[in-house]
C-alpha cells in the first residue's frame, strides 16, 4: 500500500508540474503577443502597417495596399518570439526637385530594394505645395507610394500653408489622427515620425501638443527597439548645422532608450557615434544620428566636423537601408554613383 500511495503521489506532482508549465507558456506568448499595446495606447496615434502587407517566413515585409483610414493598429511582436520578423526601410530627406536628376536616380535605386520607404522630409521642392508633390515627387518617388509607410514632413513642405500639399499627398498614412507626428509598431520596433517645423507644428518641447504626445506614445509602447525619424537634426557637419530646437525629442526618446534617429536637412550624409541628448559620446545607452539628406536635392559640402562624427560623405546622392532585426539593426548606405560607402550593426540596448 505505501508503495502504491507514493506512487499515486508521484504522478499527482508530474501532472500539476505539467499543467502549470503549460499555463505558463501560454500566459507568456499572450503577453508576448499584446507586446507594447498593452500598455494602454493612444486613440488614432499609432498608423497601422498597409493592410495589403503580409510577413512571409523570410521575415520582410511584403508591400500591399495603402493604409486605409480608420484600420486597426498591428500588435507589436515580442523580440523573444521565434516568429518576430526583421523589417526592411529604405529612404532619405530632401527629395524630389525638378531642378536635379538626383530623385530619379535614388528612385532607381528605390526600385531595386524590397520592403518598406521612409521620408526624412522636404518630399518636394520648392514649396511643398500639391504643384510640387505631382512635378517634382510622384513621377520618380512617387512611383512607390504604396510602399512608402513612414513619411515625415520638412520645412519646405511647410511653405505651404499647414503644409497641405503634404498632407493631401500622403493622405492618412502621414496624418492618422489629424496631426503630422505618429508612430507606428513594426516587427519588434516601434518607429515615431515627428515634425520638427516647431513653428508649424505648434512646437517641439515637452509642453507642447506634439511633445505631450511622444511622452505618452513612449510611456504606452515601451518596445525592445525604437528609432525615429524628423527631418532637422540636432547634430550636424553640414550647412544648417545643429538644430537645437529638437533637443526635447532627443530628452524625450533618450529617456525611452531609443535606439536610432534618422534626419534629413542637410543634404549630404553623416552618421554620428551614440550620442547623449547634450551631445557627449556614450556606449553604451547613447542613441545613434544618421543624417541622410540625399534624396534628390542640390547637394552640399560639409561645414566643418562636430563631435562623434564618425562617417561622412557629401557630393553623392544615395538611399539609406535599414535592416530592422528583433534585437538589432544594420545600415547601409547606397550612393547612386557606386557600392555601399557605410555600413555597420548594433545592437538594441
Amino acid at each position: 500500500m505505501h508503495r502504491d500511495s507514493v506512487a499515486r503521489t508521484s504522478g499527482l506532482l508530474v501532472v500539476t508540474f505539467v499543467a502549470t508549465f503549460v499555463l505558463l507558456v501560454g500566459g507568456w506568448a499572450l503577453i508576448g503577443r499584446l507586446g507594447a499595446g498593452a500598455g494602454g495606447r493612444p486613440s488614432g496615434s499609432v498608423a497601422a502597417l498597409p493592410s495589403g502587407g503580409s510577413l512571409p517566413s523570410g521575415g520582410s515585409l511584403v508591400p500591399g495596399a495603402a493604409p486605409s483610414p480608420g484600420a486597426t493598429p498591428p500588435i507589436a511582436v515580442d523580440p523573444r518570439a521565434s516568429d518576430a520578423p526583421t523589417i526592411v526601410l529604405t529612404g532619405a530627406g530632401d527629395i524630389g526637385d525638378c531642378g536635379s536628376a538626383g530623385s530619379a536616380k535614388t528612385a532607381t535605386l528605390l526600385g531595386q530594394e524590397t520592403g518598406w520607404f521612409f521620408t526624412a522630409g522636404d518630399n518636394a521642392y520648392p514649396n511643398g505645395s500639391r504643384d510640387d508633390y505631382q512635378r517634382c515627387y510622384d513621377p520618380t518617388w512617387g512611383r512607390y507610394l504604396d510602399r512608402t509607410i513612414l513619411p515625415a514632413p520638412g520645412n519646405h513642405d511647410w511653405e505651404t500653408k499647414n503644409a497641405a500639399g503634404y498632407r493631401a499627398y500622403f493622405g492618412d498614412r502621414a496624418t492618422p489622427n489629424g496631426d503630422t507626428w505618429y508612430s507606428m509598431d513594426a516587427g519588434a520596433w516601434h518607429i515615431v515620425v515627428l515634425d520638427s517645423d516647431c513653428d508649424g507644428a505648434g512646437g517641439c518641447d515637452a509642453d507642447s501638443p506634439q511633445g505631450r504626445w511622444l511622452a505618452a506614445d513612449l510611456r504606452a509602447h515601451p518596445a525592445f527597439c525604437t528609432m525615429a525619424i524628423w527631418h532637422a537634426p540636432l547634430f550636424s557637419s553640414g550647412l544648417h548645422g545643429n538644430d537645437a530646437g529638437v533637443r526635447p525629442f532627443w530628452e524625450q526618446l533618450a529617456g525611452a532608450h531609443a535606439e536610432l534617429v534618422v534626419n534629413g536637412h542637410d543634404h549630404d550624409y553623416e552618421r554620428f557615434a551614440p550620442q547623449d541628448p547634450s551631445g557627449h559620446e556614450q556606449r553604451p545607452g547613447g542613441i545613434r544620428e544618421i543624417v541622410a539628406g540625399t534624396g534628390g536635392g542640390d547637394l552640399r559640402a560639409f561645414h566643418g566636423t562636430q563631435p562623434n562624427s564618425e562617417f561622412r560623405l557629401a557630393g553623392s546622392w544615395g538611399v539609406l537601408r535599414l535592416t530592422l532585426h528583433p534585437f538589432n539593426y544594420d545600415w547601409e548606405f547606397l550612393p547612386t554613383d557606386g557600392d555601399i560607402a557605410d555600413s555597420g550593426s548594433t545592437a538594441c540596448r
